[in-house]
């Protein structure tokens, strides 16, 4: 299938950001969701816009988190993985995207966020969701993922059915445009100012971390729980970055057995084509490698990456 921009009201591709469909009612999530090791398992996440997706589900400050999750991609790993009253992880929850997908769909949540900024924002979003109704309860811990275990209650370890969360993306891909004096004006593309945060390492940093992450949730899954993550690769000066590789290596430094790689669609589905929403970013990007002679294609998924505790496991301790 082709790949090809939505263009919006007004002619122009969205550029701000690359969309996801409004989060749908419980039916269009039906059942567990399993890939056929045979064949492909495609997430089709992205059939509305991002901004249509969030629309009166999330408070209006959510827009400036510079690497939002999907929501559609967060409540199909909730629907898919888990049963109602489990209990949700997010151990890098930004804005709170998971956590509000999963109290909307009657299961319990925590999330851990490096940056007071982003959650202060999930808080807000909690409490909206409950104010529309969601049953679910959900909670932020404000500190380092990488320290998990020190964060959690010990009464915690082996209750968590389900993790879902992503990696820092590199940071083309991040934030919003606006036309200015001079030209396109970039904003609110920034995780924050900490050097400390994640978002900051080089590749092997952000694995290593990562790998520290995904050991500390081992701890805490229950056993047969399952790991979602939402990943996809970069371009660093022309080069790819393969985050996605990186991030199964991680997993299996935690202890993890990865068992299923899928694809979450950021494109909507339209008579047999793919309908591209890229960020302005990735327009750019993609316009200057073809004029400089590089067949670059515009990037119209991302790759979840499953894994899985098995009955005995109890994850690795990694040290970064």
């Amino acid at each position: 299938m082709i790949a090809v921009p939505e263009h919006t009201a007004t002619g122009h591709p969205d550029p701000n950001e690359p969309h996801v469909p409004r989060p749908a009612a419980s039916e269009d999530y039906p059942g567990r969701h399993r890939a056929d090791p045979g064949g492909l398992s495609v997430w089709a996440t992205a059939q509305s816009t991002g901004p249509v997706q969030r629309r009166g589900r999330y408070v209006p400050e959510s827009v400036k988190h510079p690497a939002r999750m999907l929501p559609a991609i967060a409540a199909h790993a909730v629907r898919a993985y888990t049963q109602p009253g489990d209990l949700v992880l997010d151990p890098m929850c930004g804005i709170g995207t998971t956590l509000v997908e999963a109290v909307h769909a009657g299961r319990d949540a925590f999330g851990i966020e490096y940056e007071p900024r982003w959650s202060n924002i999930a808080d807000a979003n909690i409490r909206h969701a409950h104010d529309q109704g969601a049953i679910g309860r959900a909670s932020v811990i404000r500190g380092d993922a990488t320290r998990l275990m020190s964060l959690v209650p010990a009464a915690l370890n082996g209750q968590v059915a389900l993790v879902v969360t992503s990696p820092p993306y590199g940071p083309t891909v991040h934030g919003l445009v606006r036309p200015g004096a001079d030209g396109v004006v970039k904003y609110d593309d920034r995780y924050g100012e900490d050097k400390g945060n994640l978002a900051y390492r080089d590749l092997t940093g952000l694995a290593d971390g990562f790998a520290q992450i995904l050991a500390g949730c081992a701890t805490l899954l229950r056993p047969g729980g399952a790991v979602v993550v939402t990943a996809r690769p970069w371009r660093k000066r022309g080069e790819l970055v393969d985050l996605p590789s990186a991030v199964i290596a991680a997993g299996l430094r935690a202890g993890l057995t990865p068992t299923e790689r899928c694809v979450a669609l950021l494109a909507a589905v339209r008579d047999g084509h793919l309908v591209a929403r890229p960020s302005f970013f990735q327009l750019q990007q993609v316009r200057k490698a073809r004029a400089g002679g590089v067949p670059m294609h515009l990037i119209a998924h991302e790759d979840v990456l499953i894994f899985i505790k098995g009955p005995s496991g109890s994850g690795t301790e990694v040290v970064a």
